[in-house]
């Protein structure tokens, strides 16, 4: 039975386990080398902007005022949730729920409406989580839905959605440069070049920027071969990032795609804020949950305006504060304000936007290996009896099985039913909890009451048990 929030605290809250407290400050070196250590890692900056550009076809200077929108919501969330706003070692960057959604409803409906969309969602959950004593309901609903059994299927699920990015684009688009084996290879070298960083690197900065270093080595490799060359504009070295790139509109299918997304930063979110906090010896309240909730959704919402990707609290930004001890949130604060500061400088965005495909495709590839499986990390800890497999089997295999959907089938369908349809993720997410709140905190409480003996233990298609 799994009915506990997500992420719980791994220490009890009257220890601390950081060499450095969250309220005490480095000298500015090592501040600024652990900040350094904190945007490397923000892998979605680097991956998302460019593979969504890929997806709907955009220039790369529509791919730059998304680079741009994505520093400026990380660098504002990260500074305010450093701040004495949460007090918590907490950075954020783009989500892999809203990179799917935005790329869903981007090809239906068109970029504008799907970040006009956000915006809404984005009011929406800012009022479900005013920090105003009780009043913040996101925080009592997301111990409803943050629980192993719901997000770590939907992990698992958003994996498997995003392979189908990954491994295709190794080998570029017919028709340009290297494509078929020369850009194969450059993404094998990218992934050796992650994989190595990975594994090899330590408790160091060459781990910690694996992903980044993968996408420069292998840029590097399809400069020698003639394939790509870097893109830079001297004559925007500073510019503030664009206000409603791709315009302003609002499809309310789209909003409730968006609202599923919200659900999932934020749940991710609250328990990270348990998580760090049990670190520090602290008992993360409700009241300060929804305060750094209200403040990552209000981050959102603006960054939304400026073609940013919505966020969440990164789990590798968390790793770094675990595995270093370093846990001031002035350290996070200054990767906040470098990445604010990178918000304002275009012809980086605008290199960023024009790197190789096929190197972000293969860094990806890992990325959305690592999400998936982390998926099967969190379901480790769930019991697996009869009923968390009736809640996560048939969400799982249905919400997979749409992408085989015959499209004599799903063309004729309204925008909104086929785009929520063709989103495995978005539709992962609503039956997982339905079948959650249905069958475990439903069912099986009223079995329980009743005295009936626990769930058999699963059996496979023949009939015969599932050794323990």
């Amino acid at each position: 039975m799994d009915q506990t929030p997500a992420s719980p605290p791994s220490t009890p809250p009257s220890s601390s386990i950081l060499k450095v407290g969250f309220d005490e400050r480095l000298p500015a070196a090592r501040t600024g080398l652990f900040g350094l250590q904190h945007l490397l890692a923000l892998t979605g900056i680097w991956i998302f902007p460019v593979l969504i550009g890929s997806s709907l076809k955009l220039t790369q200077l529509q791919v730059s005022y998304i680079v741009q929108g994505c520093f400026l919501m990380t660098g504002l969330i990260t500074l305010l949730q450093s701040s004495r706003l949460l007090r918590l070692p907490i950075v954020q960057g783009p989500t892999a729920a809203f990179f799917a959604a935005l790329t869903a409803a981007g090809a239906t409906f068109g970029l504008g409406t799907a970040f006009g969309s956000m915006t809404v969602a984005g009011l929406i959950f800012m009022a479900l989580s005013v920090p105003i004593r009780k009043f913040g309901l996101f925080g009592h609903i997301a111990r409803v839905a943050a629980t192993p059994v719901v997000f770590g299927t939907l992990f698992v699920i958003i994996g498997a959605q995003l392979a189908v990015i990954g491994l295709p684009g190794w080998f570029g688009v017919k028709g340009l440069p290297g494509y078929g084996s020369t850009n194969f290879w450059i993404s094998v070298v990218t992934v050796v070049v992650v994989m190595g960083c990975l594994v090899l690197g330590g408790h160091t900065l060459v781990r910690r920027g694996a992903v980044v270093w993968g996408i420069a080595a292998g840029s590097l490799v399809a400069a020698v071969a003639g394939v790509w060359s870097p893109s830079f504009d001297g004559s925007r070295l500073l510019g503030a990032p664009q206000a409603l790139p791709f315009g302003f509109g609002v499809e309310w299918s789209v909003v409730v795609l968006m609202l599923l997304a919200f659900l999932q930063a934020g749940a991710e979110s609250s328990g990270m804020y348990q998580l760090i906090g049990g670190w520090g010896g602290e008992k993360v309240s409700l009241e300060r949950t929804n305060r750094g909730l209200f403040t990552e959704f209000l981050g959102t919402t603006v960054g939304s305006l400026f073609g940013g990707i919505g966020t969440t609290s990164y789990p590798e930004n968390a790793g770094i504060v675990r595995i270093t001890g370093v846990g001031s949130r002035y350290v996070t604060a200054t990767a906040g304000a470098a990445a604010l500061v990178l918000a304002f400088v275009p012809s980086v965005a605008l290199f960023l936007a024009g790197l190789p495909g096929p190197v972000l495709s293969a860094a990806s590839t890992v990325l959305f290996g690592i999400i998936a499986m982390s998926g099967v990390q969190m379901l480790s800890a769930v019991e697996w009896d009869d009923l968390n497999l009736a809640v996560t089997a048939p969400a799982f295999i249905i919400s997979l099985g749409t992408q085989f959907l015959p499209a004599d089938l799903t063309d004729p369908l309204p925008d909104a039913a086929r785009t929520f349809v063709s989103s495995p993720m978005m539709l992962g997410i609503v039956l997982l909890i339905v079948l959650h709140v249905a069958v475990n905190l439903g069912l099986r409480p009223l079995l329980e009451r009743r005295g009936a003996p626990a769930p058999a233990t699963p059996a496979t298609a023949e009939g015969a048990e599932v050794p323990a």
